[in-house]
Parts: structure tokens; C-alpha cells; sequence
């Protein structure tokens, strides 16, 4: 297929792949489609290569290499901190996949640290350099690249398939319309605007997207991670807290926190005083030169602040990151990534991570393998279908299937702003999001659904408005999917507390589906039958 340009009505082409997002899994993916013989145009909310939460600092990735002993640890190392919900014949791909990804950046160039012994250590990518490499090859690839341009809603053709999207450029204001064969989702999780870093613009516009076109998700419970971050500033890097030492305001101790489940500690005591850290656990000169060159921007706000972390105290928090260090997103029918949509195709923190850490993970690492991987299998099979439609795909009768927060039916003007604030004064409280309740869950539900309501039935907004009305949407309908799933599970399982269940229940291990816009459903899905499902 070719590109056309049609400047009388903004930018119009067509495409055999519409990647949205641009971040490692869409840029993987549009990597992917282009070398399978696919045109590839790919559409970012910022620009491809800076934006988003792995183009902001180290990542370390789930890199094992193909010893039976090692897989077997790597494999079991989360599965009881995921509550026993993620699969084997998955976990396997991904690590598969995740190694000859990585094996394949190292044979084209990609500039890998080494450690003293001269050693290449391929478990980790710096993000600046990772993201700069991918976006450079994908260009080599042929992908056209719009970037400062987020999708506002999908295409569907007459049969129910999707069939591109559309969007505004948010530079200059200009809307464009993509008609593709395929589309994958790649955009993200969802983090609410909480200032965690690089998450900003991670706000579930795929999620919600998504689902207008009919798809479900998977997981949606654990989506309440927080990451510890000092309270000046953005930063949410963890794992240097583990040489950390955690005080009240006068010194003492708090027993806890800096173990397993610190952060659990560290949010209790934040409900009622500050928390104060230091790194001066088991620390040597070392260690401090190894932190400073592996994760430098870790330190730049201490470095402003003119404070020492390793002998000075320094208030902390906890923000929230969601579903982009949840496990929750967009289900998959099986490793080629396909939604229960046909035409869409889901992809890195959009997508359910589930199959391979259960209700539990941190930073990095299985998201990263994740990200690489299931950019890797969405391109591919979408390009595959795209192609297999002929020219068939320029030929359909579309049309737009974005509602809330883009097109309304009523005379009501809502604040976009307002509905962020309210939805945030949800989630982010850690008595509401991270220790659960069915009384506290129904309580923010009842608000979340007059919120959702009232998004639903107001006008359309204007253009300069449009974006951040899609943002509130796509938050409010985000965290209705969470807190119905959250509801729903009676027990205490992965990353998901229940206050009035905190006891992991044998009977409850299965995933929950869920989706619906208006009116929310969930339901189980046995983890059994869904391992049919990898081959299928």
C-alpha cells in the first residue's frame, strides 16, 4: 500500500499496520510489521523515543539465557508473589523471545554496559540510548513516524473490525485519520497523572479505546502499584531502596519497612506522619559509584536539592503507578497478541501481564522481556492479517467509535480538570487503592460511576480541550474496570489487598475478566483453560 496526503481536511493515509504508542513494545511492533513486509505508520502521544515510562532511565530485563537450571529459577522466582496466576508455557516464550531480541540489539550495535571483567551485561538497557536505537530502527525499517499526535479513538469497518483510528496533533492542532488492515495497541498503562516518572502521558487511552471497539481485559485488580519516590520529586526508581534505612520525623526506626513488604509499612505510617530515608545500608564506596553510573538520573534531584542520600535524610512517598507496574490490561487470546477484536492487536503495559508474573511485579525486568516480546508477536500478526486482507483493508465503509469525553449527547460542559481531581482523590489515597475494602471500593464506585455518567452526557468539547477530556475518560473508565475487579476478588492475592479478606483463598485462583463501558461486568476465567490458549 501507499501513504496519501490530503491537506484540505488534515493528514489522511492508509497503511497496512497502525501502531499506537511508541514506546518499546510499539516500536517493536512496528519493527516487527515492517520486516514482515508490512507499511507501518506509527502514531505517538509525545516523541517516539523520549516518551513514556522506559525512555527515562535504566531498565533491567528478564535476560536468561537458555540453561535448564536457570530458566526453571527464573521462572519460579515471582510465581508466589503472583499469587500463582501466571503460565509456565508463557513464562518460556517470552524468555525465548526476550533472548534473541536482546541478542539481536547486540548484534546491530546497541551500545550493552560492560561490567569490571569486561563482561557485556545484556540484563539491562539505559532508556535514553534504547529508545534513540529503536527509534532509529524503525525508521531504517520504512515506519513513518507521527509523533506529538495521540489517537482519540479506532476505526471500525461494517463487520465490527477495526480498521485505524484518528487523532489530533497536538502541536499544531491538526487531526489525522489513519485507515490501516490492523492496529496495535501500545499505549501503555495508565498511571493518573500522578507525576511518577515518565508516566505523564500514560492515561489508558488504549484501554479505553479498546473497549468502545469491544474488547475485554484481564487482571484489572492488581493495577494499585506505588512506588516509593522522594516526596520533591518525580522519581520512582526502587531498587536502590533496598540499601535504604526508613525513620520517623525524630530518627526512630520503622520496623518493616525496609523489607518485602515495606511499602505496605511505609503507606501505613504515611497516613498519619512523614517517612524519612537514607541509603546507608551495607554501603561502600562501590556501590555508590556503581548506583551513580548505572541509574545517574536517580540522583539528579538529590543533586539539585544539594543533599547527600547516602548520609543525609530525605522525606519520601509512595506514587501511584497503576497499571504500568500492575499486571492488568487488554486480554490477549494467545501469543500472537490478538484482542477478542478482530484488526486489534494489544502490546506491552497495555496488555495483560498476567500470563507471565501473575498479580504481581515491579519495575523492569518481566515488563520489559514483556514489552519487547509481545511488541515482537503483535507486529508480526498483525502485519500477517493486514496483509491477508488484500486490498480490501482501503476499500471498507469505516467510521469512528469514540464517545466519552469526545463525542457527548447532552448540553452539559464538564471540566476535564475536575474530573482528573476526582478521579485521583480515588486512587491515589492509600486507605482507598492499596489497603481494599468492599465498603471503601463501593463507596469510590458510586462516585466513579456518577463521574463516568456525567463525562458521558456532556457536549463535545472543543479542540483545545479534547485531549485532556479524552485523558479524564480514559482515567475514570480505568480505575471503574480496577475497583469492579477489586470488588469482585474476596481475598488477598499478588499486589491486591483486601482489608475484609486478607487471607489468599485455593478456591479463587483464577484470572478475572472483565469489561463494558456504562455498565461494568467481571467475571472468572480458569487459569487451566486459558493455558490452552498459548498454542492455540
Amino acid at each position: 500500500m501507499t501513504y496519501s496526503l490530503q491537506n484540505a481536511s488534515g493528514v489522511n493515509l492508509t497503511t497496512d499496520v497502525l501502531i499506537i504508542g511508541g514506546g518499546p513494545a510499539g516500536t517493536w511492533a512496528a519493527w516487527s510489521a515492517a520486516t514482515s513486509g508490512a507499511k507501518v505508520v506509527l502514531v505517538d502521544k509525545g516523541y517516539c523515543g523520549t516518551s513514556g515510562a522506559a525512555a527515562a532511565s535504566g531498565n533491567g530485563v528478564w535476560y536468561v539465557p537458555p540453561d535448564p537450571e536457570q530458566r526453571e529459577a527464573a521462572m519460579a522466582s515471582r510465581e508466589a508473589m503472583g499469587g500463582f496466576l501466571a503460565d509456565r508455557q508463557w513464562m518460556t516464550k517470552v524468555l525465548d523471545r526476550t533472548y534473541d531480541n536482546i541478542n539481536s540489539l547486540a548484534d546491530e550495535g546497541y551500545p550493552f554496559s560492560v561490567d569490571v571483567d569486561g563482561k557485556v551485561i545484556r540484563r539491562s538497557l539505559q532508556g535514553p540510548d534504547y529508545m534513540r536505537f529503536m527509534r532509529r530502527k524503525i525508521k531504517q525499517a520504512g515506519v513513518k513516524i507521527l509523533d506529538h499526535s495521540p489517537a482519540l479513538e479506532l476505526l471500525l469497518d461494517a463487520e465490527g473490525a477495526v480498521a485505524g483510528a484518528k487523532g489530533i496533533n497536538r502541536q499544531s492542532g491538526e487531526r489525522w485519520t489513519v485507515r490501516a488492515g490492523a492496529v496495535v495497541i501500545a499505549t501503555g498503562g495508565c498511571a493518573f497523572l500522578s507525576k511518577a516518572l515518565g508516566c505523564n502521558v500514560l492515561t489508558g487511552d488504549g484501554l479505553l479505546m479498546a473497549a468502545e471497539a469491544g474488547a475485554d481485559f484481564s487482571g484489572m485488580e492488581f493495577s494499585n502499584a506505588y512506588a516509593i519516590s522522594p516526596a520533591f520529586s518525580s522519581v520512582t526508581k526502587t531498587r536502590y531502596y533496598d540499601w535504604a534505612s526508613f525513620t520517623y520525623e525524630d530518627g526512630t526506626v520503622i520496623e518493616g519497612a525496609g523489607s518485602k513488604r515495606g511499602r505496605s509499612v511505609i503507606a501505613k505510617t504515611l497516613l498519619t506522619q512523614p517517612v524519612y530515608a537514607r541509603l546507608d545500608q551495607n554501603m561502600d564506596e562501590e556501590t555508590k559509584a556503581w548506583m551513580r553510573s548505572s541509574q545517574p538520573n536517580f540522583f539528579v534531584p538529590f543533586d539539585r536539592a544539594g543533599i547527600d542520600p547516602f548520609t543525609q535524610r530525605f522525606p519520601v512517598t509512595l506514587r501511584l503507578e497503576g497499571t504500568v507496574r500492575g499486571t492488568g490490561g487488554i486480554r490477549i487470546a494467545d501469543y500472537t497478541c490478538a484482542t477478542s477484536v478482530n484488526g486489534l492487536y494489544a502490546a506491552g503495559d497495555a496488555a495483560t501481564r498476567e500470563l507471565i508474573c501473575g498479580g504481581f511485579t515491579g519495575g523492569g525486568s518481566h515488563n520489559a522481556a514483556w514489552a519487547m516480546s509481545s511488541g515482537y508477536w503483535s507486529g508480526q500478526f498483525a502485519a500477517n492479517y493486514a496483509l491477508s486482507l488484500g486490498g480490501k483493508a482501503s476499500q471498507r465503509s469505516v467510521h469512528g467509535i469514540g464517545e466519552a469525553g469526545l463525542h457527548g449527547d447532552g448540553h452539559h460542559k464538564f471540566s476535564p480538570d475536575e474530573a482528573i481531581a476526582a478521579t485521583q482523590a480515588e486512587v491515589f489515597p492509600y486507605d482507598r487503592n492499596l489497603f481494599r475494602s468492599a465498603t471503601g471500593l463501593s463507596a469510590s464506585l458510586e462516585r466513579l460511576d456518577d463521574l463516568w455518567q456525567e463525562i458521558r452526557h456532556s457536549h463535545t468539547p472543543d479542540d483545545s480541550q479534547i485531549l485532556r477530556s479524552r485523558e479524564a475518560a480514559a482515567m475514570v473508565a480505568t480505575a471503574r474496570w480496577m475497583y469492579n475487579s477489586g470488588l469482585q476478588r474476596q481475598e488477598t492475592r499478588g499486589m491486591h489487598k483486601r482489608m475484609d479478606y486478607p487471607q489468599q483463598d485455593p478456591n479463587q485462583q483464577y484470572r478475572l475478566l472483565s469489561g463494558g463501558l456504562d455498565q461494568i461486568w467481571v467475571k472468572p476465567e480458569s487459569v487451566v483453560a486459558n493455558r490452552e490458549l498459548v498454542t492455540a
